[in-house]
């Protein structure tokens, strides 16, 4: 399957769940336009209650649309842009990710991926037992987090469902994605 965008979604006021648009745009080094987490500076409430100056590490949040075909097996009737994504994907396994990947949507937007979204306990507010049904278990018995990635916008463009999504690859060593 071709890697593409699934849906877009984008709200102005901080909410868990964000409505479903015919299209967004990025602003490099902003984020998208118009969404209550977008700055230069940290956004997300907790973050901004730690440290207001630090850099925004989680302008754009991206979920695969896997997830919810998971979640609905679980029994858990989830949509695109319910657990506050901007961008549901399909066909790409973000989580595998590396840290400082490019993905490449559409014609000109990127997005440098620096992190994990780390879920919270709003998502139970959403459907009681969500949280825990997001996370998981490696072999070695670490926790995997599941509810999609977290990145900085580095090009400018809009972004629409059916967009497709390359991803560029960082040189050198690659790094895990890590919680942000």
């Amino acid at each position: 399957m071709n890697p593409s965008v699934l849906a877009v979604h984008a709200s102005g006021i901080h909410t868990m769940s964000k409505a479903a648009l015919p299209s967004i745009t990025l602003v490099e080094g902003f984020g998208v336009k118009g969404d209550a987490h977008s700055g230069a500076t940290v956004k997300h409430r907790s973050r901004v209650r730690r440290d207001a100056t630090r850099p925004n590490l989680r302008q754009v949040h991206l979920i695969h649309s896997e997830l919810f075909d998971e979640l609905r097996e679980k029994g858990f009737d989830v949509e695109p842009g319910m657990m506050g994504e901007n961008i549901t994907t399909t066909g790409i396994d973000l989580l595998s990710l590396p840290t400082g990947a490019y993905l490449k949507i559409g014609d000109r937007a990127v997005v440098e991926l620096t992190g994990l979204r780390d879920p919270c306990t709003q998502l139970d507010g959403l459907i009681p037992g969500l949280m825990k049904a997001v996370l998981d278990r490696d072999a070695d018995g670490e926790l995997i987090r599941k509810t999609g990635v977290m990145g900085i916008a580095v090009g400018d463009g809009e972004v629409r469902p059916g967009d497709r999504i390359r991803v560029e690859l960082p040189s050198g060593v690659q790094l895990p994605l890590l919680p942000v």
